[in-house]
C-alpha cells in the first residue's frame, strides 16, 4: 500500500504540465485477443444491439481484458481506467482475491434461490451489515441499482401508508418505468406516462442554484461563501422543499425522499453543506422516510467514510447500493431498519437471483479487500491529490470552469472561459476524445453532457494521478490551440 499513498508540495505541480509522459508501469501482460473483429462487431451491432445502445466515442475501444486499473484492448493497447464501468469496479478489475474466492464457489454451488439456507448469504449479510450505523441491519439482496430503486419505493410506501415520493432535480436513480419517473435527468426520460405520485424537488446546486452555496469539497465555486458549519443557503433550498410538500402534496403525507450523497450521472454535483440532513428531517416531520441512493457513493469511495450519507451528517431510513457493491458482478441491496422490513409481510417475497452462493462469495470478497488493502484510506488521500492538482489545472485553463467531488468521486465541469455557459457537446466530445487517445478512460456526464467523470477503481496511484494530469494538460492545451 505504500505505492499509493502519498502528498506532494503544490508548488512542484506545475512542473508536470509539460505534456503526456508514458503510462505507469504494468507488470501484467493481457492474453492475444481472439474475438471478432472490429469490422465484425460494427455489424453485430448494427443488427443486434439495441441502437439505444451508442458509442461514445468516434473511434470506439474494443475491450479485451482488465487488471486492476487497467483495460486492454484487442491490439494489446493499455488504457488507465478512470471510469469503472460507470463507478462499479470498486477494487480492481479482475482483482486476484476475488476471482479466487468466485472459482472457489463455483465448484462448490453455484444458486438454490434464497428460499433455502445456503452458508454464503449468512456470512455476506453479518459482514455489510456491520458496516451500518444504528438499526439499519436488515439486508434484501438483489441484482441491480434499478431493482433496488423500485424496492425501496416500495416498502417506503407499505411502511408509511403514504404513496407520493420525492427525488431531486439531476438526479439518476435507474431505468425501469417506475424508476424513470423518479430519475429527473431528461435525456433519460421515456415520452411515455410514469406511476403517478412522483415528484421532483429543486436541485440544491452550488455552481447553477440560485443562491450557490458551499460545498464538502477542497473545492468551492469561485466567490462562495465558505461556511465553518452549515452552508448559510442550505435552508434557502431546504424551503423549496418545504414549498414543494405545501403546495403538491397531501398535508403530512409524503411516503419517501430520494438522494444521492453525491449525484453522479449529473456530473458529480455535490449539495451545500447541511442540505441533506435538514431535508431529511423535513421529510420525516411529514410522514415520510429518507431513501440514500448510495450505488455510486458507497463502499469507501468517499474516503471520509464508508458510506455517502455519512459525510453528510445523517442516518437513512433506507439504503440502496450496486455498482461497486460486487466490482462488475451483477448484485445489489437495500438495507433498512426491522420495523419498516416488517411492513413488507403482507405479501409473500422472494428474489430468484438475489443473494445466490455466487453472489454473495463475491460481495463478501469485495468487503475483506477493502478493508485489508485499506481502499478507503486510499481513496481520501489518493482523492485529496487528484483534487489538489486539478484545482492547480484549472488555474491554468479558463475552460475548467468547476472541480468538484470527494474522495475517488470527482468531477470537472467544462465551460465556455469566463462564464458558466457549457462547452458545447461537440468541443467536449474532442476533448475527450483526445483524452482517450493519450491512453486514459474518463466518463461523461452532467445536464449538459459537459462534465468529465473521474471514478475509478479505488486502487489508483499517485503515479496514475500524475499522467492522469499530464494528459489533462495536454488536452486542454491541444483544445486551446484551435
Amino acid at each position: 500500500m505504500s505505492n499509493r499513498v502519498g502528498s506532494v508540495c503544490l508548488n512542484t505541480i506545475t512542473r508536470r504540465f509539460s505534456g503526456a509522459t508514458n503510462l505507469p508501469l504494468c507488470e501484467f501482460k493481457p492474453n492475444p485477443y481472439l474475438g471478432p473483429s472490429v469490422e465484425k462487431t460494427e455489424k453485430i451491432k448494427a443488427t443486434n444491439i439495441p441502437p439505444a445502445v451508442y458509442n461514445i466515442y468516434k473511434k470506439p475501444v474494443l475491450i479485451h481484458q482488465g487488471h486492476m486499473q487497467w483495460l486492454f484492448d484487442h491490439e494489446g493497447k493499455r488504457y488507465l481506467d478512470l471510469f469503472g464501468g460507470i463507478v462499479t469496479v470498486s477494487v480492481g478489475h479482475c482483482h486476484p482475491r476475488v476471482v479466487a474466492a468466485l472459482n472457489e464457489q463455483s465448484k462448490k454451488l453455484w444458486h438454490t434461490t434464497n428460499i433455502y439456507k445456503h452458508p454464503k448469504i449468512y456470512d455476506y449479510v453479518e459482514k455489510l451489515t456491520s458496516k451500518f450505523p444504528g438499526d439499519l441491519k436488515v439486508v434484501y439482496l438483489l441484482n441491480s441499482g434499478t431493482e433496488a430503486n423500485e424496492l425501496a419505493i416500495l416498502l417506503a410506501k407499505s411502511y408509511t401508508g403514504n404513496n407520493d415520493i420525492i427525488s431531486l432535480q439531476g438526479s439518476y436513480h435507474g431505468y425501469s418505468n417506475t424508476i424513470q419517473g423518479l430519475t429527473a435527468t431528461q435525456c433519460y426520460r421515456m415520452p411515455i406516462p410514469v406511476p403517478a405520485g412522483i415528484h421532483h424537488a429543486m436541485l440544491p446546486d452550488p455552481l447553477r442554484g440560485i443562491w450557490g452555496g458551499c460545498r464538502d469539497s477542497l473545492s468551492q465555486v469561485p466567490g462562495s461563501c465558505s461556511c465553518p458549519m452549515d452552508c448559510v443557503h442550505s435552508d434557502k433550498y431546504v424551503h423549496q422543499l418545504n414549498e414543494l410538500l405545501d403546495n403538491s402534496l397531501p398535508k403530512g403525507k409524503v411516503a419517501g425522499f430520494f438522494a444521492e450523497s453525491i449525484q453522479g450521472v449529473n456530473g458529480t454535483v455535490q449539495f451545500p453543506k447541511g442540505y441533506l440532513r435538514k431535508a431529511a428531517e423535513l421529510i420525516r416531520t411529514n410522514g415520510g422516510v429518507y431513501i440514500a441512493d448510495e450505488v455510486q457513493t458507497g463502499f469507501g469511495r468517499m474516503g471520509d467514510a464508508f458510506w455517502g450519507f455519512e459525510t453528510h451528517g445523517v442516518v437513512p431510513d433506507i439504503v440502496t447500493m450496486a455498482k461497486g457493491i460486487g466490482n462488475g458482478f451483477p448484485l445489489a441491496a437495500v438495507v433498512t431498519t426491522k420495523e419498516i422490513a416488517e411492513a413488507h409481510m403482507r405479501a409473500t417475497y422472494f428474489n430468484t437471483f438475489g443473494g445466490n452462493a455466487l453472489a454473495s462469495t463475491v460481495g463478501e470478497a469485495v468487503l475483506k479487500v477493502i478493508e485489508e488493502e485499506n481502499l478507503q484510506q486510499n481513496s481520501k488521500v489518493i482523492g485529496k491529490y487528484f483534487m489538489e492538482n486539478l484545482m492547480q489545472l484549472q488555474k491554468t485553463y479558463p475552460v475548467i470552469g468547476d472541480v468538484r467531488g470527494k474522495g475517488l468521486m470527482l468531477g470537472i465541469e467544462l465551460v465556455q472561459p469566463g462564464t458558466k455557459d457549457a462547452l458545447s457537446v461537440p468541443e467536449v466530445s474532442e476533448i475527450h476524445e483526445t483524452i482517450k487517445d493519450l491512453g486514459i478512460l474518463i466518463g461523461r456526464g452532467g445536464k449538459y453532457n459537459n462534465v468529465l467523470r473521474i471514478k475509478p477503481p479505488m486502487c489508483i496511484t499517485k503515479e496514475d494521478v500524475n499522467y492522469t494530469i499530464s494528459v489533462l494538460d495536454q488536452s486542454m492545451k491541444q483544445f486551446a490551440r484551435k
